[in-house]
């Protein structure tokens, strides 16, 4: 006799086969593959752009490589950990200056690429502990010092070229293979624009990242439950430091010359720009920012040197520009560039129904 009853013969029977998933784990399992989907197309279409580029264009898709590594480590400084800074051109020196030193010394290129991020790290983790004692504006005016004092003393020191620079640099070259191509760079820099663009995604989707997000909203609280706060301030800027350092060491072997004029605070100014009209706490408003200030900085370029203008135009162009599009963002789009396809599609469906 069977002595099942018919409730225990339902929990017991297997679903049926093709039974479908609910419509709410449907519908996150289609959100968690949107990402997925959208990094392999924008992969894509990194590789397949260079060749269709000509050498002007490829210059500037290299150049919004490097920006975009120095924009990831930045928002996750600014945007994930709270902190301000306003002088990440003086770690993308430090990484310039430790590629093209050592490369004009007899070092392998390739070692000498990868001591940029590392000097840069080694910089960012010496001055990191006075000056993250330091809040809000005086953070960032302290990082603007820091950048201003590097320029100056870099114009000085002999054995780093002083203000003539460092000219020579041998080409880049990998296992016997030499970056004599803007094509070889724009690769070159992609991927390194992906190592970072990963490695700061499991920052951000780890303990480490929630811990940041913490720390941003409360030092205080953060403290409180648990955080080493002090440590993971260092940690991060350090972190931050090292992507602009590697962006550094790959534009000195790009140019293949650096002077303490490469690195104006403008370049600093541009970096923070790109990560606020990007969106702050967004790795793809980072690559977003870096993409449209990168392109608006040609555009300033062409326009401040047309026939007529005086010689000062592309720096008042520039700060004009940039002050303007930070009040317009803080106002109308305080999540950055990133905000506008989902506050799209809201005023889509606001207005259907």
């Amino acid at each position: 006799m069977n002595t099942v009853g018919p409730g225990q013969e339902r929990a017991a029977a297997p679903p049926p086969s093709g039974a479908a998933r609910s419509p709410a784990r449907g519908h996150r399992a289609g959100q968690g593959r949107r990402p997925v989907l959208i990094a392999a197309a924008v992969a894509a279409a990194t590789l397949a752009l260079p060749p269709q580029l000509d050498s002007s264009q490829l210059s500037v898709y290299i150049l919004l490589g490097l920006s975009a590594m120095v924009a990831v480590g930045l928002t996750l400084l600014m945007g994930y950990a709270g902190q301000v800074s306003i002088g990440q051109g003086a770690f993308y020196a430090i990484g310039a200056y430790a590629a093209a030193l050592l490369g004009t010394h007899d070092v392998p290129p390739l070692l000498a690429l990868a001591a940029a991020p590392l000097a840069a790290a080694a910089c960012a983790a010496v001055i990191g502990g006075p000056l993250l004692r330091l809040r809000g504006h005086q953070l960032a005016f302290a990082t603007i010092a820091v950048q201003l004092i590097l320029i100056s003393l870099l114009g000085e020191w002999e054995w780093a070229g002083g203000s003539i620079g460092v000219s020579g640099i041998p080409l880049l070259s990998i296992g016997g293979f030499e970056f004599d191509e803007d094509l070889h760079y724009a690769y070159l820099t992609w991927a390194a624009v992906v190592l970072v663009v990963l490695a700061a995604h499991n920052i951000t989707a780890s303990r480490v990242g929630r811990a940041l997000r913490a720390l941003a909203t409360s030092e205080t609280a953060a403290s409180a439950s648990g955080v080493p706060v002090t440590g993971y301030k260092v940690a991060v800027f350090t972190l931050a430091a090292a992507f602009a350092g590697l962006a550094g060491g790959i534009f000195a072997f790009y140019i293949g010359y650096i002077a303490p004029h490469s690195f104006p605070v403008l370049l600093s100014v541009e970096y923070l720009v790109m990560v606020v009209v990007g969106g702050l706490g967004s790795l793809w408003g980072a690559l977003l920012g870096a993409a449209a200030i990168t392109l608006l900085v040609q555009v300033l370029g062409d326009l401040a040197t047309m026939p007529g203008m005086p010689a000062t135009a592309p720096v008042i162009f520039s700060y004009a520009v940039y002050a303007t599009l930070l009040i317009l963002v803080v106002l109308f789009l305080p999540r950055g560039l990133v905000s506008v396809p989902s506050r799209a599609t809201r005023l889509l469906r606001g207005g259907r129904t």
